[in-house]
């Protein structure tokens, strides 16, 4: 039997967890060569997500990792990666917007011999036009930008084999843009595309204009591209050509006797040139403040405890539940033989 490690990255979860759980056990229940663990990273939650699942790993194959204080997805979902037992990992969302139904399709294009397989979303239900416009924009940014091709519309929901989540883990980056390095760490590759369902409760972590998408866009375009450190040298190249053509300008209507435009040429100059300065001084400030990161030497996260699942507790439950069944059948057998 192999093992699959499902891994859950989760901040204040309460309403779906067990939902979440149910599904995913009816979902795996029919597979034949694989067994299964389930690994809920905690981001620090302050509501009743942790009994919840400390009730369900009563008769679950489940672990909770607690973080310290809330770190956020990345360093939650690295977290989970160092402590699976997995010989391949799959790592989703909690919120149910990632059907656990289609957990056996990746597992199937695993046994293909994908090492690693990507879920491509054909519909995002439950999400304003507006930010689908928004995200579709920033997908294609970020794959037009980067020096390797990222799969559009596929999020935080793979399976990475054993192979490529150690080559993943050998690497050093503070912050790691993962749905960049699962592409970027290469082996053969798959998708299954699939229809992402309206959160089934409560609210998304992830509003539009919060930190977490604006990071994560930032993220994946400077992880994997020095291309718009280029932009800086045809800003410059394009506002050299700019100025030039401003003295020309200028001494060719002094040469016919017109007055040159004084303060508002002027203001709109150094504004133009003021803007340019800044973007780009801004653009080169955001690779400085990821060398400053990595230069650091801090640990990515701090994890307050481990609650791993206890097996022997398990293995006696399921022994029970045997003992149980011989027993009724040796009744039912003495009944008929009286």
């Amino acid at each position: 039997m192999r093992l699959i490690s499902i891994i859950f990255s989760f901040k204040n979860e309460e309403k779906n967890l067990k939902e979440l759980e149910k599904r995913v056990n009816s979902s795996l229940s029919i597979l034949k060569n694989w067994k299964y663990e389930m690994i809920f990273v905690n981001d620090s939650s302050d509501d009743k997500s942790e009994e919840i699942l400390l009730d369900l790993q009563k008769t679950n194959p489940i672990t909770i990792i607690n973080m310290t204080r809330t770190f956020g997805v990345g360093p939650c979902v690295l977290a989970g990666f160092r402590h699976t037992k997995g010989d391949a990992i799959i790592y989703m969302d909690s919120d149910l917007q990632d059907p656990p139904e289609i957990l056996t399709k990746l597992i199937e294009e695993h046994e293909k011999g994908a090492e690693i397989v990507h879920t491509v979303r054909t519909k995002r239900l439950g999400e304003s036009s507006f930010k689908l416009l928004i995200t579709k924009l920033a997908y294609k940014i970020i794959n037009y930008l980067s020096d390797i091709p990222l799969p559009i519309e596929a999020g935080d929901f793979k399976l990475i084999s054993k192979t490529a989540l150690s080559k993943i883990l050998e690497q050093k980056e503070f912050r790691p843009y993962v749905r960049g390095m699962s592409v970027w760490v290469g082996y053969k590759q798959s998708f299954v595309k699939y229809e992402r369902q309206s959160r089934s409760d409560g609210q998304s972590k992830f509003p539009l204009y919060s930190k977490g998408p604006i990071t994560e866009f930032i993220n994946g375009i400077t992880s994997y591209s020095l291309k718009p450190l280029y932009l800086g040298i045809l800003l410059g190249f394009f506002s050299l050509l700019f100025s030039i053509s401003l003295i020309v300008y200028a001494l060719y209507a002094k040469y016919i006797g017109i007055a040159v435009p004084g303060s508002t040429s002027i203001i709109i100059t150094i504004s133009f040139f003021s803007g340019i300065l800044l973007l780009t001084i801004g653009i080169v400030a955001i690779y400085i403040a990821r060398i400053f990161e990595q230069t650091k030497g801090r640990d990515q996260y701090v994890i307050k405890n481990i609650k791993n699942f206890d097996w022997s507790e398990r293995a006696w439950i399921f022994r029970t539940k045997i003992n149980y069944f011989l027993l009724m059948k040796l009744k039912y057998l003495i009944f008929r033989i009286l």
